[in-house]
Formats: C-alpha cells, structure tokens, sequence
C-alpha cells in the first residue's frame, strides 16, 4: 500500500494550521489572540511575537543554500505578501485548530498600492546580464532582413496543485528529529532543515517514500518546516501541518507570469539571419528568480546573429519556483508561435521552415550536439498526423459548424543529470535489493530502479525489491528536471558492476551471476556505488552528501550539447457561432535517448501532453490587483482540463541512441511532454480562424475580441 507523509500515524499527535496574512505589503501591528486561545483545545499559538529563538536564516537554493525562498514568514511584523504564514496554532485536533486560527484578529498598517502583477506601475525590473547571449550582429542582420517578424506574447502565472496536499509531521525522540513530508530531495531537507534548527545533521531523518504530485513544487526545503518541528520540541509531542488547498498557492512555489518579445529576420527561403528573444519574468521583493529560458531557445536553430536578454521583475508576490519544464514551456510558447508566424509570412510549410534551420551544432558556442533527432520526430509525427493533407490557407479546413486547424510546434528540453549514490545486494537465493534517497513522484522510480538491477544482474524483475526517498539510504539528485533515471540509473549500473566483478562474471546473461552466486558460498554481497555527472567537477561529489542543489551536469558543457526534442501536433477545433476551442487530437514524436521503460515513459509524455493542452486552455491563477490576492486558489475555480476536454492522444517514441549523454544513454522524459503545445495549439488556432492570439490561456472570449 502506498502511504503518503501526511497517513503515518504518530501517537499524541497535535495538528497545526497556517494563519495567513489578507494583506499583501504592510506590517502587522497587533495580534489578539485571547478568542483563538479560548477555544478548548488549543495547545499554542507561534507567531512573530511568541516564537522565542527564530528559525536561523538560510541562504536560498539561488544563492547557494537550501530553502526555496529567503523570507522568513514569521521572522517580523513585515508583511511581504498576501497568503504569507503569520501565525501557526496548535490543537488537539484539525478542527480545533482551524477554528482558533479564524479568530486571530490581526490589525495591519498597509502599505499601498501593491505591486500585484508583472504589469504593475510599482514593479520593479532588473535586467539580468549574466543571463545575456550576444552572438555576431543582430542590429546590423535584423535590418537587412528581407523578412521581418516583431511580436510580443505573454504567459501567466500558474500552480501545480498536486493532489497530494503540502503536509508536515514532525516528531522528536530526545535529540533526533523525523520529519515525514512530501519532498523530491529528502538530503536537501535534512541538511537545511538542520542549519534552520542549528543542530547536527545527524539528527535528522526525513522520510517521503511516496510523493502524490509535486511538479516541482516539493522540489526544495520551505519555511513552513522548521516551524512545525520548533513546533512539536516546544510541545514535547508530535505536530502535524496539512496545509489547504488555498495555503498551497503560496506555502511553496508556482510558474510565475512571463512576458516576451521575439524579432526574427529571415532570407525568402526561410534560413534565420536575426534571433533575438527577450523575457521578463515576475518574482518576489525577497528572491530574484528567473528561470531564462533563452539559454535554450537561441541554441535550437541555425542563425549567425542572436541576442538573449532576460529581465527578473519584483513584487509583492510570494517568490515562484519550479512547475513542469519551468523555463521551457513559456518560452517555448514565445518562439515556436513567433515561428509560425514567420512561416505564414514567408507562405512556408511550418516543418520545412524548421528543417531548413535544423543543425548539428548550437548557434550559440559553436558545439555539436550528442544527438539531434529533432526532423525524425516531425517525420514521424507528421506522418501518423496526416499533416500532408492540411491546406495552408487559414480558415480552408472545416467540418459543419467548426472552423477546423492544424499546428506544429518543437518540444525540447536540456538532458540534466546530477550526482548520486545507490547500493545493491545480491542474496544467495538470487534475489536482489536497490536502495537510493531518490524519489517515487508516480513517474516510476520503483520500476525503473528495479529493472536497471534486474538487467545488470540478469535476474528476472520480480526478483528485486527497492527502497527510497529516506535519508537513512544513499543519497540521490533532487527528483526534478526530468534527471532521475539519468542520475540515479549510472550509479546502479556501477554497484552491480562491482557485484559481477567480485564474482568474475563479465556478462549479465541470464542466470550467470546468481550462479555464481550460489556457487561462491557468500550468503550476500553488498556493493555501493557513487557517480559524478557528465561535466560536473571532481569536488561537486562533496555537495551530495550536504544535499546541496548542486548544479546539473550534461547540459552546456564545454564539448557538447545535449537535449532531448521532439515534435507537438494538434488539431484544434473551433465552432464558428460559439468560438468554444477543443483539441480535437494531439500527436507527438520524442526523441530521448534510451527508453528504460516504454509504458511509464508513455505515460508520462501524455501526461505532459494533456498538461500542455491545459496550459493553452485552461490555466491561470486569476489576482485581485488591488491586494494581490489569489481569487481561484482552489479547485473548483482554478480550471484543469478533465476527461471531456481530452480527446485523441498519442505519444510517440523516436529510436535514438546517445552514448555521450550519460552512463545510461538516458535523456529523460518527464518534462518535454509539456513542451511546444501551447505553441502548436496556438498556431492550430490561427490557422483555423486565422486570428492570431499571443496570450495564455486561450478562451472564448480572446476570439470574440481579436480581430
């Protein structure tokens, strides 16, 4: 049975609930909490004011440390957005607890107005110049184009809302702390959690064995569990959090709102002369996060000239993070669209547009790519799309009432992978067990960990049981960023490696080594193994066992590039009298790499797929300006496709080998998905109805005002 953080039942437990703050920029004045402390009951009540020793301040991942954002919720009377945790009550039951928690009276002084959006008078813009590409002349290249395109597109914020709820249980055993909570980096929690509390490491156990969703959001240590530990010390007995849906928009992090502008100059026969992308991206007073996808989006296609710029705009919104191919997904919207664009300008197929710009080697640096099957995959999916029978002209498809469109869009995404450790043993009785900090997120770590070992060992599948997601076990690379299996499959590789050399076996042919193994007279044998990511330095090793979010290798190195690609089709229909918008089907064509397992992988490229469909139609977290409130923070007004808004799906996987990537020739498919389909359903749109929109998410009424 799967048991998630928040099912483990601890004896004496206390349950926590999160006060939050209704406004968005200000200071808190005054607590009353004599109505809250009346309600029988209630155990304690933390807020600024009654915590005593605060949690100690942790640099953040972007600077280096380990928490997801810098600002300490109940570190002072500051206000720095709406939903921020100001007091934390404590009670015999849930019930009891939310209950006192609605009877704090909080008195504020406002600051106002609030910088409540991307768009906002009192944002503040921060061009952020490392992030800079510059690549021959694109002033000179732009204005000599004979071909010209200038747009500006826009994306919003948007939440992962994982069903599995953000949940903390803490419990204290004399000096040792156990923590259950979902997490995609269990260390990254223990070693933070432990500077936070300002006690060894060592005593520390975070547990997560199953993850129900996260997409990010459960990627990296929050503010909110230090509290529930100093929490559960105070009372001398465990404490349990399980935040609300609406709490979740703003305990952990979200896609922040993006906007863009692309210029591309092109020949007649379509070959890039000008790139430039220039992003702007919401983030917090506190953080300055940009996720700058144009480190991808400039090296996709062939262009001799190329401009990058991303700018980072602060407000008084909680500070974003990572959700589903966090950078790509936006700017991918930006110059796939700004693409088809070009294409209709130059009354050029869209797949042609991109082969005659398809290269080996990055524009950007010069170097060749691992492996590059980005035409295969259109090949593929234009051919079990029927893309040969689409007429070019917008508006020229139709089926009675629906104004019928096809689109196309690339999907890419770099090939990460990090550090990690895994131990194996092979018992006398052939049967095998792996063990790895990693994480089961629902993407299939359990089987995939098993069928490495099996494969190695030559033992059948059933024979191999698994263990994860504890710090007690070796540790592993953050669940995240589609480098599990890149990450962790190497380093399982090497421990049984090691088992076969022990028994001097060379190969893993079926039944080899366990006879070896019966034969040896060892009752088991044990080997453990730990891998340095491609590109990654010899000391980087060293940030594995301090949980640090050590960078990703295998991404821009200096010989190569490697990326996962892939091609997104669509065919959108559009009712002429209603303008409602359905993805009629959806095919895509990935090439990552090998494929480990054919059924998760599947699973979670459609995934992404439906997900894309999503983000086009469906997605947006919806503010009330005036205090930068979230007004769909639930599931009920935050809109998600469901069954009826999905239809024809298919996923298909491209055959590519790459045997520079990593250990395992693994790519990763966990992210790519998502990729492009916005893009393509834009593009999809416009060459039904022949109206062109550049703002997510697309709805009735964009239609109906667009001309």
């Amino acid at each position: 049975m799967a048991r998630y953080p928040a099912d483990m039942r601890l004896p004496r437990v206390a349950h926590a609930y999160l006060c939050t703050s209704r406004i968005a920029r200000g200071t808190i004045q005054a607590f009353d909490l004599a109505a809250a402390k009346a309600v029988p009951g209630v155990l304690d009540i933390l807020t600024h004011e009654t915590i005593g020793d605060q949690p100690r301040q942790v640099p953040a991942i972007y600077q280096g440390g380990y928490l997801s954002d810098s600002f300490r919720p109940l570190g002072s009377a500051e206000i720095a957005y709406w939903g921020q945790p100001i007091a934390v009550v404590i009670a015999e039951t849930y019930e009891i607890a939310r209950e006192a928690a609605r009877r704090i009276d909080v008195t504020y002084a406002s600051q106002s107005p609030p910088a409540a959006t991307i768009d906002s008078p009192e944002a503040v813009t921060q061009p952020l110049a490392p992030m800079d590409i510059d690549v021959g002349d694109f002033d000179v290249a732009y204005a000599r184009a004979p071909v010209k395109i200038d747009t500006r597109y826009s994306t919003p914020a948007q939440h992962q809302n994982p069903m599995e709820l953000f949940a903390t249980q803490c419990v204290w055993e004399g000096d040792h702390l156990t923590v259950h909570e979902p997490s995609q980096y269990v260390n990254n929690l223990k070693f933070g959690l432990a500077e936070q509390l300002n006690i060894a490491p060592e005593r520390i156990r975070v547990i997560s064995t199953y993850v129900g969703g996260a997409f990010g959001a459960k990627g990296f240590l929050t503010q909110r569990t230090a509290l529930i530990a100093m929490a559960a010390r105070r009372l001398g007995r465990p404490v349990k959090l399980v935040a609300t849906r609406e709490q979740g928009f703003t305990v952990s992090g979200y896609r922040a709102e993006t906007r863009h502008h692309v210029q591309l100059g092109a020949n007649r026969d379509g070959r890039l002369t000008a790139l430039k992308h220039e992003g702007w991206e919401l983030t917090s007073r506190a953080d300055t996060v940009a996720m700058g996808a144009v480190s991808m989006t400039t090296r996709l296609y062939a262009c001799p000239n190329i401009v990058g710029r991303v700018n980072a705009v602060s407000a008084d919104r909680s500070t974003p993070g990572f959700m589903r191919a966090p950078g790509e997904m936006p700017y991918a919207f930006a110059l796939e669209t700004a693409l088809d664009e070009l294409s209709c300008e130059l009354d050029m197929d869209p797949i042609e547009l991109r082969r005659v710009n398809d290269t080996r080697t990055e524009p950007v640096g010069g170097l060749p790519y691992t492996s590059r099957s980005l035409m295969q995959c259109f090949d593929s999916a234009a051919a079990a799309f029927g893309w040969k029978d689409r007429t070019r002209l917008p508006g020229s498809m139709r089926d009675g009432d629906w104004l019928v469109g096809w689109g196309c869009a690339t999907a890419f995404y770099p090939t990460y992978a990090g550090n990690s450790a895994a131990r194996v043993r092979l018992s006398a009785d052939g049967r095998v067990h792996v063990s790895s900090a990693t994480h089961e997120l629902g993407q299939g770590a359990y089987t995939m960990m098993a069928q490495v070992a099996a494969e190695e060992l030559g033992v059948p599948v059933e024979q191999v049981t698994v263990s994860l997601g504890d710090t007690d076990l070796p540790p592993a690379v953050v669940a995240g960023g589609s480098s599990t299996t890149a990450s962790l499959a190497p380093a399982i590789m090497a421990a049984c490696d090691a088992i076969r050399a022990r028994l001097g076996v060379t190969d893993a042919t079926s039944g080899t080594v366990s006879t070896a193994m019966a034969t040896s007279g060892m009752g088991s044998i044990e080997e453990f193994a730990e891998t340095r990511a491609p590109g990654l330095p010899a000391d980087s090793i060293k940030g594995l066992y301090r949980g640090m979010a050590t960078p990703f290798g295998g991404v821009h190195m200096a010989d190569r590039v490697q990326f996962a690609l892939g091609a997104q089709f669509v065919e959108v229909r559009v009712h002429a009298r209603t303008h409602e918008i359905r993805v009629a089907r959806a095919v895509g064509a990935f090439a990552a790499g090998r494929i480990i397992n054919a059924r998760t992988a599947h699973g979670q490229l459609v995934g992404g797929m439906i997900w894309g469909i999503g983000s086009a139609l469906h997605e947006q977290t919806e503010l009330d300006e005036r205090n930068a409130s979230y007004l769909n923070a639930n599931l009920a007004d935050y809109l998600l496709p469901v069954n009826a808004d999905i239809h024809d799906i298919e996923a298909i996987m491209v055959p590519e080998e790459d045997s520079l990537v990593n250990a395992a020739g693994v790519k990763g498919v966990g992210e790519i998905g998502v990729v492009g389909v916005a893009a393509a359903i834009s593009n999809a749109i416009h060459h039904a109805t022949g109206r062109r929109l550049r703002d997510l998410p697309f709805r009735i009424e964009n239609l109906m005002n667009e001309t």
